[in-house]
């Protein structure tokens, strides 16, 4: 069966409160997993291979048992009893039967890229597959893959057709692949996304969901117009409440300060709608587990200096326009966000990707600005190196395409599931500043595992922790 249009019935849901379970592979800092959570999924599990990665996780993921391993190596028995131990952590006192609802996953998209060298053979393409064993072994109801749009062209789509059709003969009907923009769920950013979504047989097909908002100066949409919606987030509705980060000297040392009381009062006041559910009021469309956390801190906001004619030349560019010597974009403060990029790992020269120009001050934004580009909460935290940061954002799905995506499987299991009422303590900020060496014993990933010249070059990049 084939499905080529797209539903929303997100509001007047009805059936079992049950909240169903998902296992996220290639979780990065989780992006997708938070969006699955925000739509009513219990994350019992994640594989991630990147201990940095894995940790902060794991400190944003409190109940979710985190397997930090290369998927090539990962068996789908280690998976299912990763994800029977987050099923303990989350019901401690009922018992599970086995059955997993969906499993989601985005496997590295770097060999597939534009901007990359588009390797048919880069073997990070052959994750694609390892994440098709692990779903054909354990039979989830539904799975959801994400890729760049690269996957669906040019020598790659013989890749995908392949795997389009192992997917077909192990039982699973598959929803038209598509590429879906971000902006079109209420991100602030352009990001086109390819989606594959497959159902086992027997159990109701998935359609896509259809878009929620209208961009702001309106970016190609895979839907078309977007007539009758209401309007999107534009960047200054992201970050304007925002403070100014060079008045606070603590963030040249650390990634993270307290604000007074006026300095609150003022960031509140100055939330538009879509800041202020960043900020702790998600609404009632919003059903992850609350978090404890405490809004008067300021975190993942350490600041970069730039020399005097950087700012000078920053403070000359206007806004939408591409800076000339760094190539960096300034924001359009009405308009969205360019997509946010990882850059690379140490295995491949540890590069930074480049990091957009505040649209108001002549400084590249700060994690916890793309963090909102991005869709994710204020609680939500990253790494304390902003090259860590910038790369757990850049790799991730932002969390409002994952909670539009995860809807849609809630929506055909036929389930209304409820917002817990406990709310749940974060981890411990110590796994937030640990160098590539300490992450890798803290999480007992295999050296082997993670390449040599990997922690190397990562240990120097955050020696300084900037």
């Amino acid at each position: 069966m084939v499905v080529t249009h797209c539903q929303d019935n997100r509001f007047g849901r009805s059936g079992s409160a049950r909240r169903p379970v998902a296992v996220d592979l290639f979780a990065g800092a989780g992006g997708l997993s938070l969006g699955l959570e925000q739509s009513g999924f219990d994350l019992l599990a994640s594989v991630e291979y990147d201990p940095v990665h894995a940790t902060t996780h794991a400190f944003n993921f409190p109940l979710t048992e985190v397997l930090c391993d290369d998927m090539s190596g990962v068996t789908s028995a280690q998976v299912h009893d990763a994800a029977r131990s987050g099923w303990l952590a989350h019901h401690s006192d009922e018992p599970w039967d086995g059955e997993i609802d969906l499993i989601a996953g985005g496997p590295p998209c770097q060999g597939f890229s534009f901007i990359g060298k588009r390797d048919v053979g880069d073997v990070r393409n052959d994750l694609i597959f390892h994440f098709f064993r692990v779903v054909t072994a354990l039979r989830p109801r539904y799975f959801i893959m994400e890729n760049v749009p690269g996957i669906a062209s040019g020598k790659h789509r013989g890749l995908l057709d392949d795997l389009m059709g192992r997917f077909r003969s192990a039982g699973y009907a598959l929803a038209e692949p598509k590429v879906l923009n971000a902006a079109d769920y209420g991100v602030p950013q352009d990001r086109r996304r390819f989606i594959l979504m497959g159902s086992l047989a027997g159990v109701p097909p998935l359609t896509y969901p259809c878009p929620q908002v209208r961009p702001v100066r309106r970016v190609r949409s895979a839907f078309g117009s977007g007539d009758g919606l209401p309007p999107g987030p534009s960047v200054w509705d992201a970050i304007g409440d925002l403070p100014d980060l060079d008045g606070f000297a603590e963030l040249l040392r650390s990634d993270e300060v307290p604000l007074t009381p006026a300095q609150l009062a003022r960031t509140t006041l100055a939330a538009s709608v879509y800041a202020a559910a960043r900020r702790g009021d998600p609404g009632t469309e919003d059903l992850a587990w609350p978090r404890v956390w405490d809004p008067r801190l300021l975190t993942s906001s350490a600041r970069t200096v730039h020399t005097e004619q950087s700012v000078g030349r920053f403070s000359a560019t206007p806004q939408g326009t591409v800076e000339r010597v760094s190539r960096f974009l300034r924001l359009d403060e009405g308009g969205l966000c360019n997509t946010l990029r990882a850059g690379t790992g140490g295995e491949r020269g540890a590069f930074t990707s480049p990091r957009p120009i505040h649209p108001r001050l002549p400084r590249v934004i700060s994690v916890r600005e793309a963090a909102r580009l991005h869709s994710f909460p204020d609680w939500f935290r990253f790494h304390a190196t902003k090259w860590n940061g910038f790369r757990q954002i850049g790799n991730a799905v932002p969390p409002l395409l994952g909670r539009a995506l995860g809807e849609r499987v809630v929506t055909a299991l036929g389930l209304a599931p409820l917002r817990p009422q406990e709310a749940l303590a974060l981890g411990d900020p110590a796994l937030l500043r640990l160098t590539m060496t300490e992450a890798t014993a803290q999480v007992g990933a295999r050296h082997e595992s993670v390449p040599l010249s990997r922690r190397r070059s990562q240990d120097r990049r955050m020696a300084g922790l900037w």
